[in-house]
């Protein structure tokens, strides 16, 4: 496998997965929308020669597809799939206890390799030499996307301690001083926040080591949801198969494989303004206080490649991440919350606001009526359970009879829509958590969940055209179905909540006096239903990150009993509001500039179709 990050791309290269681009390249925008572009058309990764203001290069999309981080990985992919296996099924190791010493063996000679000093290869540069690469137009400054930020246990110093984390890092732009500071954005249960607490504590600073670059391996390990007991550094010399090496330089960890690395520390309490920054959601995370890393000292090693990615809305390059850990887990999620059989985050919506689950119902099997029990006690434990606790809809069901696949979006969703009891099945928890990137809520990280439950006989027929009932109807226009039993319907501008109370009572009376809409059991408020109805995607995109349960969700014929809320029709108002944050546009210009690249007989001609 590879040693560093040079042997992989002449690897892609002499393979067809790389295309190098000589010509210079501005880091600020046209980069990204190059990266954008080339993504967005299945296409290689990209070898950027010659960056503007920067004597490195820099390389992007090379995990963009599953089958090329598959190539990448494939000397090593099967034995890492076994030992994740095992760990998340020790029983697993009597049934073959041969091949599971294999798999023992091969975690124990990835275990990271103590070095003495700064390698040879590795000298000492400042930020302003990296390409500084601005990615949309809105961005507060020039950020690192594929970070490596590892920190240690204060209390338990070691690298067997470590947390190994991708948490965006901005490196220019706002109050930070170039050179001396930099600033780490990081969500809520985040490794690296219970590392800064203990320091907090103690009242120390927190020592940090930014690795960029390095075997892919590296990166993957920083996105890496792992079992218990296996760490970070120990999955990145397995997936390498070779062990990690690091030494000490003034008290801080260094790779001697990364391309880049940036040692500082962050003192308690000290923050400064981060952001605007292009999210994964498709939309900006605003600018907010996070914690202020003072620099201590940046290396680079000889011939360095700096990796970058592109986020926005999905699908990006993250997506493949995230199908690439979903084949490395497997069924990890069913050892960690007994009972489920499948979650599965919704890409299209962002991955947290949206989950869709199957567990078991095994609780009264002697009741003739079937109805969510079961899983209503397995939907809190997703919901409390790492970064599924950040979703804010779940919509959960257990097989019956009819096998489910919950990567089959539009038809599981059609099967809990056709079996809900909207009375009983809708549950929510207010004033919660919610993703730091989603500005639904009522602030930042802070929101509500809905759970939405179906379990029993087919209860109705989902309409498959919009039900004359709402072809017309006051103050409410453009009725198109999106999918069975979904319909969105075009309203005025958001104004304000009081506004919306009215707006949708007046709405609900309307249906009501047209008589039950059974077969249309949800309805979308839009301001475009042109664009909701255009794709699936459309659908799950604006309908789940433009909504925060507790605030836009109302129901046709709504009431309370004991507590409890339910209604006819649940109705979500899934316009833009004034809070949200605006989504990503990409600039006109730099569109139109970077077209020079994919003319005739342009390096990258042919690559878009």
């Amino acid at each position: 496998m590879y040693r560093n990050l040079q042997e992989c791309i002449i690897d892609l290269e002499k393979n067809g997965h790389l295309v190098r681009i000589k010509e210079e390249v501005d880091p600020n925008l046209e980069m990204a929308a190059i990266h954008l572009k080339v993504y967005d058309a299945n296409g290689p990764a990209l070898l950027f020669e010659n960056v503007k203001g920067s004597k490195y290069p820099a390389v992007s999309n090379l995990f963009g597809s599953v089958e090329r981080s598959k190539f990448i990985f494939r000397k090593t992919w099967d034995s890492v799939q076994s030992v994740i296996a095992l760990r998340n099924d020790p029983m697993k190791a009597l049934k073959s206890p041969h091949k599971q010493v294999r798999n023992a063996l091969s975690a124990l000679a990835a275990l990271p390799l103590k070095k003495n000093g700064l390698p040879a290869t590795h000298r000492e540069i400042q930020i302003s030499d990296l390409p500084l690469i601005h990615h949309w137009p809105m961005d507060g400054g020039a950020f690192v996307t594929l970070p490596q930020v590892y920190t240690e246990d204060p209390e338990n110093p070691g690298i067997m301690n470590s947390n190994l984390g991708m948490y965006r890092v901005q490196l220019s732009g706002n109050e930070y001083e170039l050179n001396k500071e930099v600033g780490i954005h990081y969500q809520i249960h985040r490794g690296i926040g219970i590392h800064q607490e203990k320091a907090r504590r103690k009242g120390e600073p927190l020592k940090v080591s930014i690795f960029i670059g390095g075997p892919p391996s590296h990166t993957l390990s920083a996105v890496m949801p792992l079992p218990e007991g296996l760490s970070e550094m120990t999955f990145a010399g397995l997936l390498a198969g070779r062990r990690f090496r690091y030494s000490y330089v003034d008290g801080y960890c260094v790779s001697h494989d990364a391309d880049f690395v940036i040692t500082g520390d962050i003192h308690p309490g000290e923050t400064k303004p981060e952001g605007p920054f292009g999210d994964h959601l498709g939309y900006y995370s605003l600018t907010h206080e996070f914690p202020l890393m003072k620099i201590h000292k940046v290396y680079a090693k000889e011939n360095a490649i700096w990796p970058f990615t592109v986020v926005g809305r999905p699908p990006q390059e993250d997506t493949s991440f995230g199908d690439l850990i979903h084949e490395l887990t497997g069924d990890a999620v069913k050892s960690e919350v007994p009972g489920v059989k499948e979650v599965h985050a919704v890409d299209a919506a962002g991955v947290h606001p949206l989950l869709f689950a199957i567990g078991s119902e095994r609780y009264t099997p002697y009741q003739q009526v079937k109805q969510p029990a079961e899983l209503l006690t397995i939907a809190n434990r997703i919901l409390g359970t790492g970064q599924l606790s950040l979703a804010k809809y779940l919509f959960i069901t257990a097989e019956d009879e009819i096998p489910l696949d919950t990567h089959k979006e539009k038809e599981f969703l059609m099967y809990i829509l056709e079996r809900m009891d909207f009375h009983r099945d809708i549950h929510f928890q207010t004033n919660t958590t919610i993703d730091t990137l989603d500005y639904s809520g009522t602030g930042l990280n802070t929101g509500s969940k809905v759970v939405f439950a179906a379990y029993g006989e087919k209860k109705r027929e989902l309409c498959e055209q919009v039900p004359k009932e709402l072809a017309q109807l006051d103050g409410f226009h453009n009725a198109k179905l999106i999918m069975p039993g979904v319909v969105a319907v075009e309203s005025g501008p958001f104004v304000d909540e009081k506004k919306t109370a009215e707006e949708m009572k007046k709405l609900s009376v309307s249906i009501q006096a047209k008589g039950a809409i059974e077969q249309c059991p949800l309805l979308i408020v839009c301001d475009d239903s042109d664009f909701f109805t255009a794709s699936m995607s459309n659908f799950l995109w604006a309908t789940f990150t433009r909504s925060n349960p507790s605030h836009d969700i109302h129901g046709v014929n709504s009431r309370y009993e004991h507590k409890h809320w339910g209604c006819d029709n649940v109705i979500i108002d899934a316009r833009i509001k004034p809070h949200h944050a605006p989504p990503l546009v990409p600039d006109k210009e730099v569109e139109a500039n970077i077209e020079r690249f994919f003319t005739k007989d342009a390096v990258l001609h042919g690559v878009v179709k």
